[in-house]
């Protein structure tokens, strides 16, 4: 992982190309603790897809730009004849590859989410491990759920980060007060940084649902048109209930004192999460 010349502007990206046929994109990182029960945040719960086709095209061309960026004396051209282009979308997925990062005029990604949520008629379910959104993302999940709209959102029951945990559980306790579902993943560390919306489209990728991810991470999500990898997404998420509590608004407003300081602590600091 490098930094394009600041702290703040952090390549969160997790890409894998092999031979530019096949290519990886999701939330896993590569690590030992990311394998296995016994860390201390116990099973790493997470999401990562594997593709093919033109999609891995795009990939491989964010790498190349990447690493170019991030090794000024050692560039590499990036070579169209290189990657087999698949001719043809039959069989396939149709999908988009957006990437996002200070280097771009608008906040791509954030901006794909906010068209899933306002183009929703029955649900959305989100997975993520930080819930720290932006208020264009916050006032569109209001809008969503005063509408009648399904909202069920998947966080972690333990933090790897206390500061954005508990940033995470402040705005959590905003939607649940108005009709969201909140389910908090008891099993392990909940990594995965998914949405689904009405069996049409679906996201996987790298970027969290804060502020740090959608404006000052370098990220990179594919968003899929397509009905059955939506349902297979709502699928995983349903059984992924199973190893869930559901939050109530009871269990949430009886919170300690020393718990609502430090929402109200984190909430400050959200910016800088």
């Amino acid at each position: 992982m490098f930094t394009y010349g600041s702290l703040n502007h952090r390549n969160h990206r997790k890409l894998g190309i092999i031979d530019g046929k096949v290519g990886y994109l999701g939330g896993f990182n590569i690590g030992d603790k990311y394998n296995t029960e016994d860390s201390a945040l116990g099973y790493w719960r997470d999401s990562h897809l594997r593709m093919t086709g033109s999609a891995v095209h795009h990939l491989h061309d964010q790498f190349i730009s990447d690493w170019n960026k991030g090794k000024k004396y050692r560039s590499k051209a990036f070579e169209d004849y290189a990657v087999p282009v698949s001719s043809s979308l039959k069989g396939g997925v149709p999908m988009q590859i957006v990437a996002s990062g200070p280097g771009f005029e608008t906040d791509q990604v954030k901006n794909g989410f906010i068209q899933m949520i306002q183009n929703a008629k029955k649900y959305i379910y989100i997975q993520t491990p930080y819930f720290i959104p932006d208020i264009g993302l916050l006032d569109n999940l209001r809008v969503a759920i005063l509408s009648g709209i399904d909202v069920r959102i998947m966080i972690p029951n333990k933090p790897d980060h206390p500061f954005i945990y508990w940033a995470t559980y402040f705005h959590i306790g905003e939607l649940l007060r108005i009709g969201a579902t909140i389910y908090i993943y008891d099993r392990g560390f909940l990594h995965a940084k998914t949405m689904v919306v009405d069996d049409r489209i679906s996201t996987i990728g790298t970027t969290n649902m804060d502020v740090r991810s959608v404006s000052l991470n370098f990220e990179v999500n594919t968003f899929m048109y397509d009905e059955d990898m939506a349902v297979k997404m709502k699928s995983t998420f349903q059984d992924d209930i199973i190893d869930c509590h559901e939050l109530t608004l009871e269990e949430y407003e009886q919170r300690s004192n020393w718990v609502r300081i430090k929402e109200n602590i984190a909430r400050l600091l959200s910016p800088l999460l």
